[in-house]
């Protein structure tokens, strides 16, 4: 295999990735098609805070900067427990948010209220 193509599949492995933020351990994770960001986070040993998983307590809060257009829409759960003006920040609930399939790179940081 030549070198260059080699740096393609590098590349195209790289798209593939999510970058997941904990309170103190990051990671990059391969996207895993109907999984939420906090589940890949707890599969993957990133410390996320959450409490409850459906989507009421908000602890699992994130701001996702990069790839929201490679997560399934917004839930009626997250129109609840979050306010109009988070979702044009780019905060989602990561119980909630579930990578599609065929996704790209995400970047996503849990940034809890509390």
């Amino acid at each position: 295999m030549r070198e260059s193509e080699i740096d393609t599949r590098i590349r195209r492995i790289q798209e593939l990735m999510i970058e997941l933020k904990g309170r103190t351990i990051q990671k990059e994770v391969e996207a895993e098609a109907g999984l939420s960001l906090l589940d890949l986070a707890m599969k993957n040993g990133v410390d996320w805070s959450f409490s409850c998983t459906r989507g009421t307590c908000a602890r699992c809060r994130c701001l996702v900067t990069e790839g929201m257009e490679f997560l399934e829409e917004i839930t009626d759960e997250e129109w609840d427990r979050l306010e109009p003006e988070e979702f044009e920040e780019g905060y989602r609930l990561g119980c909630q948010a579930i990578v599609k399939e065929n996704a790209g790179r995400i970047t996503a940081a849990n940034k809890t209220y509390f």
